[in-house]
């Protein structure tokens, strides 16, 4: 395996940090940059030698072998064609955005689109910052890559040389796929934790009641809204369509347990329960 002995990371967070993190502790990488649009992300990159270098973006791109893109997904739009336009045709460049369709439309035509591959590892915690990275966030995790067969045979084998040295295994599915799919077991699992904890806020005004009463139920519910919501915002907007499908059977569901509730419906709610628990199955086969 040809290592990549520069690799430029753009986006200092947990993701972007922590994919860096592996890469130099497997030996794959010789020499990291990294740029953030914060000066205090790097210098604490820096101090926690998860980069190398910190440096300017066009000096990362013109030095780096591959180009990884870990920042939110609104900015990754407006980016990665300026990336592209940059780089020579041994460059590769990775994204590591959860929507798809809307940075594909973004550089479907562009000359160099064969040198970018689409990634979605699903991975990730509620933490943020260089700080909170590890290098074993991606073990045993799937990544996501979309529409590849718009990458070159090289690119797509220096990202699938990436997925596997991480600890991830590939999936394959086109961009509009993906954000459907997510849509539904991610996106909605991070509104309706946002939603729940705003909700016990406003209800429960005396938050020392709140802490004692929690249960371990409640905080892994409600852990999600811990997220950084300047990622968040821009995955829920572009992601629109979908969330909003997605939310109207959400909501169509709380709605019946609502009611159900109200009639004091205990066998309905019996039976309405016992075909969600059958979940566990679909989970526990996956995990095996």
């Amino acid at each position: 395996m040809e290592r990549a002995k520069h690799i430029g990371i753009i986006g200092l967070g947990l993701m972007g940090s922590s994919l860096a993190l592996k890469l130099k502790k497997i030996g794959y990488v010789s020499h990291v940059y990294g740029y953030d649009h914060s000066a205090e992300t790097v210098q604490e990159a820096l101090n926690l030698q998860i980069i190398d270098e910190g440096c300017a973006l066009k000096e990362l791109i013109e030095k780096a072998d591959l180009i990884i893109i870990a920042i939110p997904v609104d900015a990754i739009k407006q980016l990665l064609p300026k990336v592209l336009n940059l780089v020579d045709k041994t460059q590769v460049v990775m994204d590591l955005g959860s929507t798809k369709e809307g940075i594909a439309k973004q550089v479907f035509s562009h000359k160099n689109r064969k040198n970018y591959v689409a990634c979605h590892p699903i991975a990730g915690t509620e933490n943020n910052g260089p700080s909170a990275a590890f290098s074993s966030l991606f073990q045993d995790k799937v990544n996501i890559i979309c529409d590849r067969e718009q990458s070159s045979k090289y690119a797509l084998e220096k990202a699938l040389e990436v997925v596997s040295i991480a600890g991830m295994r590939p999936k394959y599915m086109t961009s509009k796929e993906h954000d459907r799919h997510i849509a539904f077991v991610s996106h909605l699992s991070h509104i309706s934790s946002f939603t729940l904890g705003q909700t016990v806020l406003e209800v429960e005004e005396d938050e020392e009641s709140i802490f004692d009463m929690a249960g371990s139920g409640f905080a892994s519910t409600v852990r999600l809204a811990k997220s950084s919501p300047d990622m968040w915002a821009p995955i829920f907007v572009e992601n629109a369509d979908n969330i909003l499908e997605v939310l109207d059977a959400y909501i169509k569901n709380l709605e019946n347990y609502k009611s159900m509730i109200r009639k004091a419906d205990s066998t309905l709610l019996n039976q309405t329960m016992k075909k969600a628990n059958k979940i566990r199955k679909v989970l526990d086969s996956n995990a095996q």
